[in-house]
């Protein structure tokens, strides 16, 4: 929020929360940053996940855009008759709504998983970019029995047979992040040569640190200059090490200008870079602008889809991501609000504001808690406070072991 949004009674932002993040000068220097939603691909390869019904699937299309995401995997067409069904259903919504979100579609560096993608978009009428992949790593070589030369000749065929119909290609070299620059350089060098307009780099199984990710995406910064040719870079990142936003953040700084995402990070194994955390990061950053009101529901809608439950403890999306029952913090929270302006309530106390994301701070009554606590949950409730009723509830506060729900508080009020 700018200092200009900010009420008179507050004094200016940098004055009240000093910003660290800034003093390295990253995003004066960042170019354009886009987001590419792995959702509803990589994301419900996650072995817990269920494959959402199309409906589903089309909602969650619609949050993605309103998050102003600017790229969606429809899917691996390739993969089965319902695949490529969903993929032409989801590619004729952005079609007949005019969506600015651009479709991509996975494939491997085989041509029978191509020609369904061309298909579709032939069938639609809209450019569908086409992703593919190829293992590039010497652990995978060496498990696949694969020589360079015939990865290299695969990944030529399918750029150029994908290129030759027309078709935009991202060029995506899996296990990346375990590859040795020799063999990143004569991969990418060859797509690029055959038509690829977007790479990939991949941190397939989450084994890079940030450093390495700089590294990384600096040296493939450097092959994408020297090629001559107006080539994109792409990251897409996996949580192995729990360092899949780091990364990303990482790769955007160092070169890369489109990071991938799943919404809160479902996935294969321990799932991928969180797309939520990613757009929040970069909104506070400053790299982006994106309405990020509908976050939450972004998520919210992906979990039922799915059947995978958001965890309690999710930064800015979790149910306990803007909720208190510790007196010291609650107090904070409820001396800002005296103060007559919710923005200082809404980042004494959250590093993350909650009305940006479309949520609000709550208060709650528990072991930890104090006498505030209480006479704000009152206050809530509707119910008279007096230091009675205060006495009695945080009593019944501090002989149980969770936080009260406000059917407790009224019960204590009542049994007393």
């Amino acid at each position: 929020m700018k200092a200009k949004e900010i009420t008179t009674a507050i004094p200016n932002e940098s004055k009240l929360i000093y910003d660290w993040n800034g003093l390295n000068g990253a995003s004066e220097k960042m170019g354009s940053v886009e987001f590419n939603d792995e959702t509803l691909r990589d994301g419900i390869q996650s072995p817990s996940a269920c494959d959402p019904d199309i409906e589903s699937k089309l909602q969650i299309l619609h949050l993605m855009e309103h998050l102003s995401i600017d790229g969606v995997a429809l899917g691996l067409p390739g993969a089965s008759a319902r695949q490529r069904n969903d993929v032409r259903r989801l590619a004729e919504e952005i079609r007949d709504e005019s969506l600015d979100i651009s479709p991509n579609c996975a494939a491997r560096t085989v041509i029978a998983d191509i020609e369904p993608i061309i298909d579709v978009a032939d069938k639609v009428g809209i450019p569908i970019e086409v992703a593919c992949f190829i293992g590039s790593s010497p652990i995978r070589q060496y498990a696949e029995d694969w020589t360079l030369d015939l990865m290299l000749r695969h990944s030529e065929n399918a750029v150029k047979f994908a290129v030759d119909r027309g078709m935009p290609v991202m060029f995506v070299t899996e296990d990346t992040t375990r590859t040795p620059p020799e063999t990143l350089a004569r991969l990418y060098t060859t797509a690029i040569e055959a038509g690829a307009r977007r790479i990939c780099v991949c941190d397939t199984v989450g084994h890079v640190t940030p450093p390495g990710a700089r590294a990384l995406v600096a040296f493939v910064a450097k092959l994408v200059a020297d090629s001559g040719e107006d080539v994109a870079i792409d990251w897409h990142g996996h949580e192995d090490r729990y360092l899949g936003v780091w990364n990303a953040l990482a790769a955007l700084e160092s070169g890369a200008s489109r990071a991938h995402g799943t919404a809160f990070g479902i996935g294969e194994r321990c799932g991928n870079t969180a797309m939520d955390q990613l757009l929040i990061n970069s909104r506070l950053l400053g790299w982006t602008n994106n309405d990020l009101s509908m976050l939450s529901e972004y998520c919210k809608v992906t979990s039922k889809a799915i059947g995978i439950p958001i965890p309690s403890n999710h930064p800015v999306i979790g149910v306990d991501a803007f909720r208190t029952g510790t007196g010291v913090h609650a107090a904070a929270v409820i001396k800002a609000r005296k103060k007559g302006d919710d923005w200082l309530a809404d980042r004494v106390y959250s590093g993350v504001p909650a009305s940006m994301v479309g949520r609000q701070q709550h208060i709650e009554v528990g072991p930890m808690s104090g006498a505030s606590n209480v006479e704000y949950r009152l206050n809530e409730l509707g119910i008279e406070v007096n230091p009675d009723r205060v006495k009695v509830v945080l009593a019944a506060a501090k002989n149980a072991n969770h936080v009260l729900d406000d059917k407790e508080i009224k019960a204590a009020l009542v049994l007393s």
